[in-house]
């Protein structure tokens, strides 16, 4: 089973260290991620494995929105499958 997590917002040092922190404590894997800063605007893309994930994903989708709110990022957590459901045409 797999995860998209985004972030965007204002860029700031260690952002991608403190979300895949996040993701090593819980025992997700990150399989590919792209990141750009357009000026002063941060934004990634992570697809994640969460076959092995050692919490609940509420948990994982609760730590990363809260890390959000404490950096001023918007970070969004959804499952795979989910996320496919919504991009289907």
């Amino acid at each position: 089973m797999r995860a998209v997590i985004t972030v965007i917002g204002k860029d700031n040092v260690g952002i991608l260290h403190k979300v895949s922190g996040i993701c090593a404590e819980m025992g997700v894997n990150v399989i590919e991620v792209t990141q750009s800063v357009l000026q002063d605007m941060f934004a990634m893309i992570m697809l994640v494995d969460i076959t092995s994930m050692n919490k609940d994903f509420a948990e994982l989708v609760d730590e990363m929105t809260s890390l959000g709110e404490k950096l001023g990022l918007s970070i969004h957590t959804m499952h795979e499958d989910i996320f496919n459901s919504m991009h289907n045409i």
